[in-house]
């Protein structure tokens, strides 16, 4: 198993899930109730649709279901409410940054997100930005004085990518053989984006370590959802160590802490175990590897409609008792429980700044 390096769980993982279960939905709120606009912190978002808010206009995130828990229509999210984003977001008290494809808004003092779903550290199957590509987007931004040098003294970067760069691996090549000479091109690459987004001017960015991809339902599938895919976890491992590495290296050619991860990796399998083992207690405990929302056959996806407008996907009861929305992508509680995880480490993230 990957060691578990640079995470520090600030509860339980059963009193986490737990009190998820007990609040609900307005758990996954509770960290929306303030915002503090006079606070100088930007957050600027590079990836994919775990930390996408909008920028996938023509995807189904911007269809019903999408949205149902938050704020109650689609708006872009690739989930029942709110993202990763959304809670890193919270933590820094401020709204999220609006995406990059709405721009145009009026709102732009809390930083910017680049993410845009399916997409990856390289070109994926999807027609949209690679990383690279946000990058590019960010320094237009720059040029164009949108955002100063004065912005970036308390500005914080969010970056999660790759997991789409397996996917079209594997969808081209029909199995994970060679896989390894990919994850190491990937990491090269994000090493050089990484470093790219620091010498934009940005002295905090935080990485998310690659989910555990052979928990998703998409894969979890084929053992009826009762088990993940070890080989894909594998890869995930893989690729989180390489990265753990990477950053290691970087703070030290830095002299100072200017990158962290964010263990997104065992963050989610110590739900998935917390959720399994609670099953057994409590029937109404939702089966972890289950998506609360799914195509009704292999054509359909979350979302789906036929010619007459007529629906084509289930869905769950409570979304609020899962921990993958669709078949790829965390609830908003599934989220909320990650971030609870998470806290302690994006405490660090801030830590040796007074925002």
């Amino acid at each position: 198993m990957m060691k578990q390096t640079l995470i520090i769980i600030t509860l339980p993982p059963f009193l986490i899930f737990l009190f998820i279960i007990i609040t609900g939905v307005e758990g996954a709120k509770r960290s929306f109730e303030s915002y503090n606009n006079k606070n100088s912190v930007k957050l600027f978002v590079f990836g994919d649709s775990y930390v996408d808010t909008g920028n996938f206009l023509n995807s189904g995130s911007y269809n019903p279901p999408y949205g149902i828990s938050f704020p109650g229509k689609p708006t872009g999210r690739f989930c029942d409410g709110r993202v990763l984003t959304d809670y890193v977001a919270s933590f820094l008290k401020i709204k999220s940054p609006t995406p990059y494809a709405l721009r145009n808004s009026s709102e732009l003092q809390y930083g910017m997100n680049f993410a845009h779903g399916g997409t990856g550290i390289f070109n994926t199957l999807v027609d949209g930005p690679n990383m690279s590509v946000q990058i590019d987007s960010f320094e237009k931004l720059i040029e164009q004085r949108v955002y100063t040098k004065h912005d970036f003294e308390s500005s914080i970067a969010l970056v999660n990518a790759g997991g789409n760069d397996y996917a079209t691996f594997v969808l081209k090549n029909g199995s994970l053989q060679n896989i390894s000479v990919l994850t190491e091109s990937l990491i090269e690459q994000m090493s050089l984006n990484l470093k790219r987004i620091h010498n934009l001017g940005i002295n905090k960015i935080a990485i998310g370590l690659l989910e555990p991809i052979g928990c998703v339902p998409m894969l979890t599938v084929k053992s009826s959802y009762e088990k993940c895919d070890e080989a894909f976890n594998l890869v995930s491992q893989n690729h989180s160590q390489m990265l753990l590495q990477i950053v290691q290296q970087l703070n030290k050619q830095m002299g100072k802490s200017v990158f962290m991860t964010l263990d997104l990796y065992n963050s989610f399998l110590s739900i998935i175990a917390t959720m399994q083992k609670s099953r057994v207690e409590n029937s109404t405990v939702m089966n972890p590897l289950q998506p609360c929302c799914k195509g009704e056959d292999l054509k359909y996806f979350c979302g789906s409609v036929d010619d007459k407008g007529a629906r084509k996907y289930s869905l769950c009861e409570k979304p609020e008792f899962s921990l993958f929305w669709d078949t790829v992508h965390p609830s908003q509680n599934g989220w909320y429980a990650v971030y609870m995880m998470l806290q302690s480490s994006l405490g660090q993230l801030i830590g040796e700044k007074n925002f």
